[in-house]
């Protein structure tokens, strides 16, 4: 392994000079600093991390709290992870992901370390336990995600409220008057998880608006778990014609079912998903859907932190703009009879 002395005699500079130049403690001139940093490429020098971190009293690393449940469809969350630890690494941090549910203690373990240089949190709940540690603290920190409190805090997420909006306002045009939402496991409305919350606001407000019926019922997903969800729908509003589905793992079970029942999409039902674009494209009806842009969200909550390291960001809400995507699943109600 190569180490800062040889840097320092290839370069024909001493060891200082060379720890000046990674620290950005002192002010170097411009060729000397041309002349160590051609050193460092032409070596292969990689400083410690331990004592860059000493002596920089930076760890260049971004913590991503990520808890990792059983009710919460995995794929979308990596998905943002990945997108987040591409994007730290084009910026020169690397990532330290948490995947536990251990809440504010998992905030107070990074500030209270040293472990990170800042914090991004994914799974944000409305009123979430950890915000006011964040608020508390001088580390920089993003949320994925929307809290009902956004004061003092950086967010970036889908605006998720007009999702459910603009779902609605599909179906509404296509002539459809009673909607049901098959929505997340009944644990994610127990913790009033924010996406989950903020889409049934905004679908229960439009439909109210539009003059629509609408019914919401939370569903683990599965097959069996759907059987029963559409049989309770249906027997509550046998005359529903449009589905609007926010739970990846309900789709192929709800489309299955309703072939089995001979109600045929979009003939007879309609469906439109929030979802990610592979899960609508795969499905065995290519569904109309609201795309989740889980590598926008993590881009973004990137920028928006390495601005604040850097001393340029301030606290904002950046939510993203939903798009419908039309495709196989969505078609005009049938008449009544």
């Amino acid at each position: 392994m190569v180490t800062l002395a040889e840097v320092a005699r290839h370069a024909g500079v001493s060891a200082s000079t060379v720890s000046y130049v990674l620290s950005g403690k002192r002010s170097i001139s411009t060729t000397t600093r041309q002349r160590v940093e051609e050193s460092i490429r032409k070596l292969g020098y990689h400083p410690n991390a331990g004592a860059r971190a000493l002596a920089s009293s930076k760890s260049n690393i971004i913590a991503l709290m990520i808890p990792l449940r059983t009710d919460m469809y995995v794929p979308v969350m990596m998905e943002i992870a990945i997108a987040v630890a591409a994007g730290a690494r084009t910026h020169g941090y690397d990532i330290l992901l948490l995947t536990g549910e251990e809440g504010p203690d998992a905030v107070r373990r990074v500030t209270g370390s040293g472990l990170a240089d800042a914090m991004i949190l994914m799974d944000v709940e409305l009123d979430d336990e950890r915000l006011p540690l964040l608020r508390g603290t001088d580390q920089p920190s993003v949320l994925i995600g929307l809290p009902a409190d956004t004061e003092g805090l950086t967010c970036v997420d889908l605006d998720f409220r007009a999702t459910g909006a603009l779902c609605v306002e599909h179906l509404a045009e296509l002539g459809h008057r009673d909607i049901a939402v098959i929505g997340e496991a009944a644990a994610v409305y127990e913790r009033h998880t924010g996406f989950a919350e903020r889409t049934l606001d905004g679908l229960r407000t439009r439909a109210r608006e539009l003059g629509l019926r609408l019914l919401h019922r939370p569903c683990d997903g599965g097959y069996d778990a759907m059987a029963v969800t559409l049989a309770r729908v249906f027997d509550e509003r046998p005359g529903t014609t449009g589905f609007v589905v926010q739970n990846e793992a309900a789709v192929e079970p709800l489309l299955a079912l309703l072939r089995q029942q001979g109600r045929a999409v979009p003939e007879d039902v309609s469906v439109v998903a929030v979802c990610p674009d592979q899960v609508a494209t795969q499905a065995s009806v290519r569904l109309t859907s609201v795309a989740v842009p889980a590598q926008e969200m993590g881009r973004r909550a990137v920028e928006l932190l390495v601005a604040k390291l850097e001393g340029r960001g301030s606290d904002e809400v950046v939510l993203l703009a939903p798009e419908l995507t039309v495709r196989a699943s969505s078609g005009p109600a049938p008449a009544r009879p």
